[in-house]
This record gives C-alpha cells, structure tokens and sequence, in this order.
C-alpha cells in the first residue's frame, strides 16, 4: 500500500534530499507548515495527504518521496510547533525555569490545539523536541539528581501539561458546540449537584462543598499541579 513502510524508520535519519535529481520542489518544513495550517483551521482529523499535497499545489503521490508515511507527517508536525519553544539562558532557578517551560507548553498546546492528541514519546526524535530536551536538562542542572531522574521529571510535568491542556481543549470545544451558553449549563448542572448533597448521601462532598464553594482558580491549580509534581523532586521538600 502507497506511504507503508515495510520496516520501521525515522524520518529524520533519511536524507531530505539526495545529491542527484533536480532540487526538490518542496521542504520539509514546507510541508509540516501545510499540515499544522490544515490541523488549526480543520482539526487532525483534516490532515491526510491528500489535503496537504493540495494545500502545496503538488499530486498526492508526489507528496510519498518527501514523506514515507502519515505517522512521518504527524512528527514532522510535532517538531515544527516545537520550534515555538523559546530557549532562553537557564535562570539557575530550576523550579522557575520548568514552570516557565510548562507554562510555554500550555500555550503552544492551545494555539495548536491537536498537538495533545499527538503527544508520544514516539516523537521524541525531531530536533526541536531534542533541542528542548537539551534545554530542560540545562535547566536542571542545579539540581543534584541523576540525569535518568530528571528525565523522569521532565516527562511527568509533560504529561501533567498535556493531560491539563487537552481537558480545557475539551471542555472549550464542547461548550463551543452546544446550543446554550456555559453559564446554563453549569446553572442547570449546579441545581442537579445540590440537590443530590442534600439528600444527605454524601456526607463528605457535603462538607467538601461548604468548605470551598466559591468559584475554581483553573489557573491557580495548574499552577499548584506544576509545583506538587516538583516537590516530588526537589530534596528540600524531601527532607533530603
């Protein structure tokens, strides 16, 4: 079948161009933009090759001798949104530092909002995502760790991030799609939940709710996510 490779691959080990043949009429970053032009404006679910080889003005055939395969696409994708990683000078606050980049993740996440979809340690070989994995462990260096535990650190606040994010994402695109407002909804639904409390079968959600009804900080707890998972590493929360 066209675009199936018959053995596994990395599309960065593969020449963009041999020294032979007239030069390309397209790149690979012309390509990932085509694609993450097609998934902002239609959804993942939009990007296939043949809509990208139109988005170029090229046949879909053609589209196969640049990139194998659809996965192949989806990492070029990927690693073309990682480019929006600003690698600064590490702080030498590496708390700081990785709340920064968290917070930065986030945002590329919601200016792109299928990139949660496609996170996957799968893609973790573009040099945009090694050149972010660099700049995170530069950002770890004071902390006196072994290089396989920050690693370990650096993929669980990612995956809090993603996990956070796409659940907004979520959230958004539903209350985008339904045909009464957000505060309806939650009005209709508050109602529903009190009246259950006060059948006196939850007792503890009861007492939960008295103790903090006011309205939820989203961005508070994000924020207090990002910490919790630091303090797990951080040898001064340790008692270390």
């Amino acid at each position: 079948m066209a675009g199936k490779a018959a053995e596994p691959g990395v599309i960065w080990a593969r020449p963009e161009r041999t020294g032979r043949g007239p030069r390309p009429a397209f790149t690979r970053a012309d390509i990932a933009a085509a694609a993450v032009r097609i998934a902002d404006a239609r959804g993942l679910d939009a990007v296939s090759m043949r809509h990208v080889a139109a988005e170029l003005g090229c046949g879909t055939m053609s589209l196969y001798n640049y990139v194998p395969r659809k996965e192949d696409l989806h990492e070029l994708m990927i690693d073309a949104v990682g480019a929006e990683h600003e690698i600064r000078e590490p702080s030498g606050d590496w708390r700081a530092d990785m709340i920064r980049n968290a917070q930065e993740t986030r945002g590329i996440m919601h200016r792109h909002t299928w990139v949660p979809r496609l996170m996957s340690g799968v893609y973790g070989f573009s040099p945009n995502t090694l050149r972010y994995l660099e700049h995170c462990l530069a950002c770890l260096e004071p902390l006196g760790l072994p290089y396989s535990v920050k690693m370990e650190l650096v993929a669980l606040l990612n995956g809090v991030v993603t996990t956070y994010t796409a659940n907004e994402i979520a959230t958004a695109e539903r209350t985008r799609s339904m045909p009464w407002s957000e505060e309806e909804e939650n009005a209709v639904r508050i109602a529903y939940l009190g009246s259950q409390v006060a059948t006196g079968k939850y007792p503890l959600l009861a007492a939960a709710f008295m103790a903090d009804s006011g309205p939820i900080d989203l961005e508070a707890v994000f924020r207090r996510a990002l910490e919790r998972v630091l303090d797990a590493f951080d040898p001064e929360c340790r008692g270390a």
